[in-house]
């Protein structure tokens, strides 16, 4: 099982985070769980960290400010180097976003809401976490 140095939450929805927050806690990924409801503030926060600490985050693709789209484009942009996982979390049962997602070599997973703890574990067994 990888353990990360931060994971950062990146939803607008308070709600979700919450409940991610609480789910995540259970299974050991993590003691510093970061929630932030705009990409702006997520990029920010990445931009503190050294390149050596791995973070994990779960991205929701339908935000009002900056969408998931847009921030895997700012983050490839401001942080080529880095090795961390991005896995989107979003509603969205598009087939064109689960294809549009393969597109980021960043990208290691695409789970539809809500984060279950089957969920969670179904990804740690194909050695995502």
């Amino acid at each position: 099982m990888a353990h990360y140095s931060a994971i950062f939450l990146v939803d607008d929805d308070p709600i979700n985070n919450l409940i991610n927050r609480r789910l995540l806690g259970k299974v050991d990924l993590s003691k510093n769980i970061l929630e932030f409801q705009d990409g702006e503030d997520a990029l920010a926060e990445i931009k503190r960290l050294s390149e050596d600490d791995g973070i994990l985050i779960l991205l929701d693709i339908n935000m009002p400010v900056m969408n998931g789209w847009e921030f895997l484009g700012k983050y490839l942009t401001f942080f080529p180097l880095r090795k961390d996982r991005i896995v989107i979390l979003s509603s969205s049962i598009d087939f064109l976003d689960r294809q549009k997602a393969k597109e980021f070599e960043i990208v290691c997973a695409f789970l539809e809401k809500p984060l279950t703890l089957d969920k969670i574990q179904e990804i740690k067994n194909q050695g995502i976490f």
